[in-house]
């Protein structure tokens, strides 16, 4: 399952606006001392994927990441997107981390 705010649509739709509209891939970002995150990064569809179609846009996660964290659900705050999930992914640099706040990348 992935929700995504009225917020974060209008965020995506903002930057579609003068773009062709890309699927957007939610992925687990091993990087950085926060330790693993959620983040999203345009993507093309791969056939290991779950794809979601949400006001126009496709989100795509990998279908056992999915498995994995579900329910997703995407933010926008003003700071930028928030990708939250239920799940504990864990943590780095001897911190813990239990609400993980992802950046939004591209690959």
């Amino acid at each position: 399952m992935l929700t995504v705010s009225d917020a974060a649509c209008e965020q995506i739709s903002s930057y579609f606006k003068d773009k062709p509209i890309s699927p957007i891939r939610i992925f687990l970002n091993n990087c950085g001392c926060g330790g693993p995150s959620l983040a999203m990064a345009l993507d093309d569809p791969k056939g290991t994927d779950e794809g979601i179609m949400i006001n126009g846009f496709s989100f795509i996660v990998d279908k056992k990441l999915l498995e994995q964290v579900q329910p997703i659900h995407i933010d926008f705050l003003h700071y930028g997107f928030k990708i939250g999930c239920n799940v504990d992914l864990g943590s780095g640099c001897g911190s813990s981390s239990t609400a993980p706040t992802p950046t939004t990348t591209r690959r």
